[in-house]
Parts: C-alpha cells; sequence; structure tokens
C-alpha cells in the first residue's frame, strides 16, 4: 500500500511541470507574437514614410540654371507670393561626412578662462588714436566715463596668450589679403584689427577705401590688406546693401552664396560669422531656380542652416587649406535682460559696469540650438576650418557694450530719453573692448 501511493506521488510533480511548461512556453508565444506585430507596424511606418520623402534636395552654388542666370537680389527686391516651406534641403558636398570633433594640438583650451583686470596692459590702443573708428562703437567719445570697460585682459586657465605685436602680425601678413566677411559684429571686429594694426603703418602708406559692400584697409609698405564685406547672411539676400538694408521683408537665395563668394575667394585668410540677423523673424526664400518670384516662408534657424550649407558646400568644394586659412567666429551675445544675472527688477545693459563673475553663466542672448545646428555642420569641415568660440567668454562682459554712448542714426524721441535702458545697444561693443580679445584670440591661432 505504502509502494503504491509513492508511485503515484512520484508522478504528480511531473504532470505540474509539463503544465508549468506549457504556460511558459504560451507566454513566450505570446509576448513573440506581440513583438512581430509592433516590429510588422514599425516597418510599415518606415515604408510609409520613406515613400513621402519629406524632403528633396537642392544643388547649392550653381551659376546657371536651365539655361538662365537667376536674377540677383537687391534691396528693391520683393517676392510675389508666398507659400509654406516646401522642405528643400541643400545637398552640399560633405554633408554624408561623418562628423568629427575637432582636434587641437594646444594643451590649453585658450576659449576657456576669466576676465582679469589689468589697466597697466590694456586698452592695446587708445580710442581717440584710431582715424578708422566707428561712431557706433567710439563709446568714450559719445559720453560713456567709466572706461574700466577698457582695461578687461583675457586670462585662459592654466596658459597665457602671447602679447599682440603689430609688426610682428604685419610680417605674417605681408603679401596677403585678410578679410572678414558677416554682419556689423564682424565689421566691429574688423575696426579692431584695423585700430589694434595701424599705428605702425607710416601716414603716407596707409589708406582706407570709401565705405562699400567691400571696404580695404592697405598697408602699402607691407603689400597687405585688412578688408570687410557686407554679408550678413552669407548666403545671397536682399540685405546686401551695408548702408540700406533695414526692410519690412529679409529675403534670401537659401542655395547661393556665388555673389559674394565671388568677392571673397581670392582673400588668403578669412574670418566669417552670422547669426544676429537670423534672430528678427521669419525669412522668405526664394531659391534660384524659382522663375515666378513665389517665396516660402521659414524661421530663422531653419533659414540660416539652408545659408550655413550653401556656404559650406563652397567651403567643401573649393578652400584648399594649404593655400587659404578659414576661420568662422561663433555667436556674439547680447545682455537685454539683466534679470538673467541680477535681481534688480527690469532693465539690460544700459549702467552695467562689471563683467558677470560666475563661470559657466549662460544667458538668452546664446540661442544653444542654432549653436548645436552650427556645430554639427562645423564638424564636418574640422579639416578646413577653423573655430573661434568666442561666445562663453563675450557671455561674461554685460558691461562692454556701447548702451546709449554711440551715435544713433536716427533721432531718439523724448520718451526714449526719459528712459535710456529703452534705446541701449546691447548687442555691439565698446572699441577698445571685447572685440580686442577676439582678434588676440585670432592670432594666437594663426
Amino acid at each position: 500500500m505504502m509502494h503504491k501511493w509513492t508511485k503515484k506521488k512520484t508522478q504528480f510533480p511531473l504532470l505540474a511541470l509539463l503544465f508549468i511548461a506549457f504556460i511558459v512556453l504560451s507566454i513566450l508565444h505570446y509576448e513573440r507574437s506581440i513583438l512581430q506585430i509592433q516590429e510588422d507596424q514599425d516597418h510599415i511606418h518606415h515604408d510609409r514614410h520613406h515613400h513621402q520623402s519629406p524632403f528633396t534636395f537642392v544643388k547649392p552654388n550653381l551659376a546657371r540654371l536651365q539655361s538662365r542666370t537667376p536674377e540677383v537680389l537687391d534691396r528693391f527686391s520683393k517676392c510675389n507670393s508666398t507659400r509654406e516651406y516646401s522642405r528643400r534641403k541643400i545637398e552640399w558636398a560633405g554633408a554624408t561626412k561623418t562628423s568629427r570633433r575637432r582636434k587641437t594640438t594646444e594643451s590649453c583650451d585658450v576659449f576657456s578662462g576669466k576676465w582679469v583686470y589689468d589697466n597697466a596692459s590694456y586698452p592695446l590702443y587708445q580710442e581717440s588714436e584710431c582715424p578708422y573708428m566707428s561712431d557706433q562703437l567710439a563709446c568714450h567719445k559719445h559720453g560713456r566715463n567709466d572706461l574700466d570697460y577698457q582695461y578687461w585682459r583675457w586670462q585662459p586657465h592654466g596658459c597665457n596668450l602671447k602679447r599682440l605685436n603689430a609688426t610682428e602680425i604685419w610680417e605674417k601678413l605681408r603679401g596677403k589679403r585678410l578679410m572678414f566677411v558677416g554682419d556689423s559684429l564682424n565689421r566691429g571686429q574688423w575696426i579692431s584689427m584695423v585700430c589694434l594694426l595701424q599705428s605702425v603703418i607710416p601716414v603716407d602708406k596707409k589708406s582706407m577705401s570709401p565705405n562699400a559692400p567691400l571696404t580695404i584697409f592697405r598697408a602699402e609698405n607691407y603689400n597687405a590688406t585688412i578688408e570687410f564685406l557686407w554679408a550678413p547672411l552669407l548666403a545671397e539676400s536682399n540685405s546686401d546693401d551695408p548702408v540700406n538694408h533695414r526692410l519690412d521683408e529679409r529675403i534670401i537665395r537659401p542655395d547661393t552664396v556665388l555673389k559674394h563668394s565671388s568677392q571673397w575667394e581670392h582673400a588668403d585668410i578669412l574670418i566669417f560669422n552670422t547669426y544676429l540677423w537670423w534672430r528678427q523673424g521669419p525669412v522668405k526664400l526664394l531659391w534660384s531656380a524659382e522663375e515666378s518670384g513665389i517665396c516660402e516662408e521659414l524661421d530663422g534657424v531653419g533659414a540660416m542652416e539652408l545659408a550655413m550649407e550653401a556656404w559650406a558646400d563652397w567651403v567643401a568644394t573649393k578652400v584648399d587649406p594649404r593655400k587659404k586659412r578659414l576661420f568662422f567666429v561663433t555667436m556674439s551675445p547680447t545682455h537685454l535682460w539683466n534679470r538673467e544675472w541680477s535681481l534688480e527688477g527690469e532693465g539690460n545693459c544700459y549702467n552695467e559696469k562689471t563683467p558677470i563673475d560666475l563661470e559657466g553663466y549662460w544667458g538668452s542672448g546664446s540661442d544653444l540650438p542654432t549653436m548645436r545646428m552650427v556645430d554639427r555642420i562645423l564638424d564636418k569641415l574640422s579639416s578646413k576650418v577653423s573655430v573661434l568660440n568666442i561666445t562663453q567668454l563675450s557671455e561674461y562682459r554685460k558691461d562692454g557694450h556701447p548702451s546709449i554712448f554711440r551715435k544713433f542714426w536716427e533721432p531718439l524721441k523724448p520718451e526714449q530719453l526719459a528712459n535710456p535702458a529703452s534705446y541701449s545697444d546691447c548687442i555691439h561693443w565698446c572699441l577698445p573692448g571685447v572685440p580686442d580679445v577676439w582678434n588676440e584670440l585670432l592670432f594666437h591661432s594663426l
């Protein structure tokens, strides 16, 4: 009797194990079926996405299209009508190249550091002694009497910048063309460069051409030039007049830089920038292939990406780094809201007299999505373009803007005069000042 019970007892666990195995296999089969359904749905979604062809790609910088040359944009150009963005993208040479972080042989990151007050070594020139100074940037001339903004030196962590020597720099520039290309912030850096270097050139050996899209400072004894080309959007636009460019409608040809590259292509050293003008609202796109004057509208960052890619195509296809040096200056920050660095009410850079001393400070004047977009493009051009990363170091300098101490081209209204912050320029930079340091960093890189 005991033997029979033992036999039945040994059969029960076997049946239980078989039942459990059946349950487990059923669950696994069910989960696999669910996964298969999900995978099939993903493939269907991918195929649909693929067949939709969300973007069409345009080859940039074509001199002629269908036996015609596109009309050059100027300040009188208009859109006949405007439609939604057609999702066209720039098919630029190098776009499919794997991004690689830019490598440097420097043991020290000169763009990481702090501002040190140094009234013994700075400023590097006197505002009143530079005959090429702009009234837009001559802050002391226009009433700014606190001159501490001129006395700050950029001190990298762990190393020193070489003291700027004008004669040594001219020797490097002998027989060469140094050209700045971009907007009014790049023009400020160009004026800074001229003021830094002009004093060692005899009066009868230096000259400045009249203000024009391309303005040239010549040093005859070095057979060298320091030039500025007004091209605020890099791509061809209706804002390419250096004086009359305040227009209600911003129009660009997003697929070509040929209008400007015909003037910059023979320079030996090129310094590019673009940023500020893309932050002024939507941009109208007039593609080169468009014959009916129909524009498309796109937000500033998207339009800037198209223009940057057209510029990148020129760099990738035309630049031999053994013969030509290219630099791209990162965005120059604004200081429009003092609540970002202070608890003292609503204001901006007006009456600011010292730098921000919080290391790593970022304000709204530096648009991070734009910075990431520019970085993606520059990473693919790292063998041909050096980056002057001036954004973070300039973020600290809320004190360096002209504020109210500059020439304004239009008469100020009584209500503006009663509220100085309302018309303060917190975009450009006083000279001598911050752009001089940008040029020190440029020559450190050279």
